[in-house]
């Protein structure tokens, strides 16, 4: 039990460090409209890390963090122009992007006989490979970004367009690392269900989103640690049913006639 522990313990940490941005971000996405962002620019990212592993570059190393993080900044911008240029099609754009880098990343893996678990990998995740070291600069990352967020974001947000295209760089960068430290599936679920589920909150909806998505990577990891089941699937499904049992008792009741 003690070497699972220390094991999911890693684990929780990186889950809350992408609880950390994931949520306020996900809640301006929801915001937006663009739901699907997340989905295009954590494939992009992939699809990078794809590029420089097909170039014999090490598994998590400098090169391929470089690869990862120039593919999403370039997708990134790309989303922000078309946002500027198409605002009344973008989600479809979006849509589009996703369909285009995961189809890419398949022809690129194609010839590999390990493909089919590195594309498997990059979906659901390895988030129980997460180590100390690794952490400790991703959480200086996301400190960053939430201080660049919180501090600027927030407030030039609500005054000036000129936000508009930091907030697709933040995005990109937030992204790039956290669908390397928990696949694409948990980086949509992270940023989406929490926002989705207190969308009727008027007080407090950032710190009971906080709660919602910590409440479901524990749980996920801790029966994870019981059952031996695949812990990125499992906190998805934990942090959807605690997503829809908090937007039900949030919903306004029907009247009665």
């Amino acid at each position: 039990m003690s070497t699972g522990l220390g094991i999911v313990l890693p684990a929780l940490l990186a889950g809350l460090l992408v609880t950390a941005t994931h949520v306020p971000l996900g809640m301006q996405v929801l915001r937006r409209g663009i739901v699907f962002i997340d989905l295009a620019v954590a494939q992009i990212a992939g699809l990078g890390v794809i590029v420089a592993d097909q170039l014999g570059y090490e598994p998590q190393g400098p090169a391929v963090q470089v690869a990862a993080l120039g593919a999403a900044l370039a997708g990134a911008l790309v989303l922000n122009w078309t946002d500027k240029r198409w605002p009344d099609v973008q989600e479809g754009i979006i849509g589009v992007t996703f369909v285009l880098a995961a189809n890419v990343a398949i022809l690129l893996m194609a010839a590999d006989p390990h493909g089919a678990e590195h594309l498997k990998d990059l979906l659901v995740g390895q988030i129980l490979w997460a180590d100390t070291g690794r952490l400790a600069v991703v959480a200086v990352l996301y400190a960053v970004i939430l201080a660049l967020w919180f501090g600027v974001g927030e407030r030039v947000g609500r005054i000036s367009e000129r936000w508009h295209a930091r907030f697709y760089i933040l995005f990109a960068c937030a992204v790039t690392a956290s669908v390397q430290l928990v696949g694409v599936y948990l980086v949509f679920a992270t940023l989406i269900v929490p926002a989705l589920a207190t969308r009727r909150f008027n007080r407090w909806r950032l710190a009971s989103g906080y709660v919602l998505s910590s409440l479901a990577y524990a749980a996920g990891l801790g029966i994870s640690l019981l059952t031996d089941l695949p812990p990125g699937p499992l906190v998805v499904c934990c942090m959807t049913a605690l997503g829809l049992v908090v937007l039900l008792l949030s919903s306004p009741r029907p009247a009665r006639i």
